[in-house]
């Protein structure tokens, strides 16, 4: 059943592909916007590059979580859903899974114009890189999953959305921001393992979380 789930997600956005096209139009405009405007010595702007990084990764996955439940609001869809003889917290599953999908998409095309045009450099330790990025996607998406499925029935979601999701989603942006910068500064892993765990955790607490009281948040 999962499975299911995941695929009729991903069809309707393979279909629509309004999430996706959102998100990268949204992360490409904000490139641009950053390669125009800061005008500092390549080697300052490295320091900073890893929090601006993230706070566009976390603005493009807001746009996601937007429209992560808006097909079932919108045609009424998921009263029928969770009426199915299907276990709720596989939906929460299919929702996170499909969340780190689109977004790990989304920063495939723009990581590399983010690296380019900003002039930062790809660093030595890439395959971590790529590690910190897919920890992040996981541990945002969870936690955005599960705000997204409590503000889902509100009259203004769109508000309610970021308003939860920010202060609950900061420890783990700052986790992935610190984790990034010691990557870039080629630090080992023993100077940073404390944010790597702390990515982990979180990933873990809200996806077990959100596995396990999808069902009490989602009734009428």
């Amino acid at each position: 059943m999962f499975l299911r789930l995941l695929k009729k997600d991903l069809l309707v956005e393979f279909r629509s592909r309004e999430v996706s096209a959102s998100m990268l139009t949204f992360g490409l405009a904000v490139i641009m916007i950053f390669s125009f405007s800061i005008n500092i010595s390549p080697d300052l702007f490295r320091r900073f590059a890893p929090g601006l990084y993230w706070i566009m990764v976390l603005f493009i996955a807001v746009l996601g979580l937007h429209r992560m439940f808006s097909h079932e609001k919108e045609f009424d869809t998921f009263s029928m859903i969770i009426s199915a003889p299907v276990e709720r917290g596989l939906i929460f599953l299919a929702k996170w899974v499909s969340g780190v999908l689109f977004l790990t998409v989304a920063e495939i095309l723009i990581t590399l114009p983010f690296l380019l045009f900003l002039q930062v450099g790809i660093p030595e330790q890439w395959v971590i890189l790529i590690v910190i990025i897919l920890l992040g996607n996981i541990g945002i998406m969870a936690i955005g999953s599960l705000v997204s499925g409590l503000a889902m029935r509100a009259k203004m979601s769109e508000v309610l959305l970021p308003i939860l999701l920010f202060p609950l989603v900061s420890p783990q942006i700052i986790a992935t921001v610190q984790a990034t910068t010691a990557v870039f500064d080629g630090k080992p892993l023993a100077s940073w393992q404390l944010w790597l765990n702390l990515m982990i955790t979180f990933a873990l607490v809200f996806g077990l979380a959100g596995y396990l009281f999808f069902e009490h948040i989602t009734e009428e």
